[in-house]
């Protein structure tokens, strides 16, 4: 039987081999192939988001619910796993968790989208570049873990970079504070829900669809609402649930084929995507405040990274849902 050329390390294709024959022998390009598209297109986010900003925040998040919850239920449905995420969320006690991290996320994605309509895409970057050092944070009050000499370093490094940029530019800060410690509580909660990315996924904006139909009749009833203003507004909002389920399935891919430390260091191309958006082609105000406060963060994840490649003790969060 022939050999794999990639087994042998030579990363080459063999002269009958193609691509896709490599991607199939090896599950490790392919995972890492699928975390890169959906970090790179949570990365993106802000460009989908801003192309609605004439729409209301809380219309698009309405409209990301609803069609996000349609969506992940025919594909669970496809999949023959419908019926497992809904028998997941019981019993009661776990439905509760789910039903606190639905009011966490829908949150986040609230702040996320008025952010980026509103101009406050370097906010949201530094948000996401903070979250993994909140989540340590969040493991030594609740979970009772303890810190490396490393650990701390970075989280005093990275405190000393956010207390800079209060003092000095903190207008949009609460932005910033408002996605970190949102999403980092969110999972945090969702760990004690025990269910999957995408089954928990579809329980959440199960549970805010009827409200967000109900606000979206009213919008319509009323004359108000973007759906069917103009063709364009109508695919993108359509567009939203894909946007959102796409990169998830994905993520749940590269997850099951990736080393975790892999995935740990990948995800910093969702906030570093963002950030060069925010800087190069939305023209966003950076100042010498935010150089400093930046310069903090990113030596203090360079510590954290550092500390977590030679423990192994990567941690992969929640996928990053924004």
């Amino acid at each position: 039987m022939e050999r794999d050329p990639l087994r042998r390390g030579a990363g080459r294709c063999t002269p009958g081999a193609s691509r896709g024959d490599l991607l199939r022998r090896d599950p490790k390009i392919a995972g890492f192939l699928f975390a890169l598209g959906a970090y790179l297109a949570w990365g993106l986010f802000p460009i989908y988001f801003r192309a609605l900003r004439h729409v209301p925040p809380l219309e698009v998040l309405a409209h990301r619910v609803f069609w996000s919850a349609a969506l992940l239920g025919a594909f669970l449905a496809w999949r023959g796993g419908l019926g497992t995420a809904i028998a997941a969320a019981f019993p009661l006690r776990r439905l509760a968790t789910l039903g606190a991290t639905t009011l966490l996320i829908s949150a986040n994605w609230l702040v996320f989208i008025w952010a980026v309509s509103s101009g406050h895409i370097l906010a949201a970057s530094l948000g996401y570049f903070v979250t993994p050092l909140v989540n340590v944070l969040l493991g030594v009050v609740f979970l009772r873990e303890s810190l490396s000499r490393l650990q701390l370093l970075s989280v005093l490094l990275a405190g000393a970079g956010v207390v800079w940029l209060l003092l000095g530019h903190g207008s949009s800060l609460w932005i910033s504070l408002a996605l970190a410690v949102t999403f980092g509580l969110y999972g945090l909660v969702r760990k004690a829900a025990r269910i999957d990315a995408v089954g928990g996924l579809f329980v959440e904006t199960a549970l805010l669809a009827p409200p967000a139909l109900i606000y979206l009749a009213s919008r319509a009833a009323a004359g108000t609402g973007a759906l069917g203003s103009s063709p364009g507004t109508s695919v993108l909002l359509a567009l939203a649930g894909v946007i959102t389920v796409l990169p998830l399935v994905w993520f749940a891919i590269g997850v099951q084929r990736l080393r975790l430390s892999t995935m740990g260091f990948v995800q910093y191309l969702t906030p570093s995507s963002q950030f060069a958006l925010a800087v190069a082609v939305y023209r966003e105000p950076f100042t010498h405040d935010h150089a400093v406060a930046f310069a903090f963060i990113w030596v203090s994840l360079a510590i954290y990274s550092l500390d977590a490649l030679l423990s192994r003790r990567v941690v992969v969060p929640e996928p990053p849902l924004d």
